[in-house]
């Protein structure tokens, strides 16, 4: 009869490296010393909110990602930016679904190809690593069912916002302006999502707070290369990241893509209805 081994046993099989989420520090010097011991010497790369355990290879999450899918995602694309594993290797992944400590290997195929950029978003921020999975979580989910049924564009600056208010103009009232609100509270998202279908940008401080909307940005948009396609609004988003140190999330209108900017780059494109 078949042992546990023989069943599962490929999910280990040929692996170059395994990725621990949040290991605790005997179960990371267990993998070490296994990688040690090996006939090819398995590499361990640490994925988590601290380096805990020491780990010579490690890659920092910003946050706890309660998905576990946006978890792995994050961890891999970070590894591959710091040259900690390689395009196609193979890789067991360890972390935990259902307690505190490490209960769910899974085996994934690094692909730079397919990586969304989530990490570039993260990496080395200046705005709370919270308001910016926040704001990405309303663009994404005003993506997904628009303003009531039809599709919608927005434009949020997130992070160095005296710097963004300098560089912009009112288009119109600011509903924000006496207000104490923050990007993540869930009377705010509702706001935010009414008050997209109105032209401007959202600026959001490093915290949370958003401190305008309907913002005319200014930038000069000289130098700043975007893909072909895109609009006014992806323009904007550009020269604003390149001459701050904020990050802008757009959504489009035309074709529902979610993109995020950062030092005048496109660092990431999202489809929500796959997201």
């Amino acid at each position: 009869m078949a042992g546990l081994d023989d069943v599962f046993g490929d999910i280990y099989a040929n692996v170059d490296a395994v990725v621990l989420f949040s290991p605790s520090g005997s179960y990371h010097e267990r993998f070490e010393d296994l990688g040690a011991d090996g006939e090819d010497g398995l590499d361990v790369v640490v994925v988590g909110t601290e380096n805990t355990v020491g780990a010579d290879a490690f890659v920092e999450l910003p946050i706890d990602f309660d998905d576990v899918t946006e978890r792995v995602r994050f961890g891999l694309e970070g590894a591959l930016e710091q040259g900690l594993i390689e395009d196609g290797d193979v890789l067991a992944c360890a972390t935990s679904v259902f307690g505190d400590s490490i209960d769910s290997v899974s085996r994934v195929r690094a692909d730079a190809d397919d990586q969304l950029g989530i990490y570039s978003l993260f990496s080395k921020a200046r705005a709370d690593p919270d308001v910016i999975k926040a704001v990405l979580e309303v663009a994404i989910n005003l993506g997904k069912k628009g303003q009531k049924g039809k599709p919608v564009g927005a434009l949020f600056v997130v992070g160095d916002a005296g710097k963004v208010m300098n560089k912009s103009r009112p288009l119109s009232y600011n509903p924000f302006e006496k207000s104490h609100v923050h990007v993540g509270d869930p009377i705010v998202t509702v706001m935010l999502k009414e008050f997209s279908r109105l032209d401007g940008a959202f600026v959001i401080s490093d915290s949370g707070k958003i401190v305008s909307a309907y913002r005319y940005l200014e930038p000069s948009a000289e130098g700043v290369d975007i893909p072909k396609g895109l609009g006014a609004r992806h323009m904007a988003a550009g020269a604003i990241t390149r001459d701050t140190n904020a990050i802008a999330v757009v959504l489009s209108e035309s074709d529902g893509l979610v993109r995020a900017f950062k030092a005048g780059e496109l660092i990431l494109e999202v489809d929500p209805e796959e997201y």
